[in-house]
């Protein structure tokens, strides 16, 4: 059985593979986490990744409801505030759904998903 480290780690190796930079990973602070800060091309990428090992109740992206997406952008802001060297670049929040398929990731991946 496969943990969220794992997807995490699977995450960040598809998204650099698809050209984005990793800037920082589990950035935490009094509002929430944020899994993996990335920066593609001018853009700051906030990436939510979700690992489930069934689609049963709506799989890893339907996992991403109003209340979380409100913790992510407060904890986004949070992060600007606390790095001003980013804190004028456009900005985006990713969800990238990881589940399993004979012993390999498999990556559904929504850009600018809210």
């Amino acid at each position: 059985m496969r943990t969220g480290r794992w997807a995490e780690k699977s995450a960040s190796a598809f998204l650099r593979q698809g050209g984005l930079k990793l800037l920082e990973k589990n950035y935490r602070c009094t509002f929430g986490e944020i899994d993996l800060i990335m920066q593609d091309g001018e853009n700051l990428v906030f990436v939510e990744v979700r690992y489930r090992n069934s689609s049963l109740f709506g799989g890893a992206l339907a996992s991403v409801d109003y209340h979380k997406q409100h913790k992510l952008r407060a904890t986004a802001e949070h992060y600007l505030q606390e790095h001003p060297r980013v804190r004028n670049k456009p900005c985006r929040f990713d969800v990238l759904g990881v589940t399993e398929q004979s012993d390999q990731p498999d990556f559904d991946w929504i850009t600018n998903a809210f």
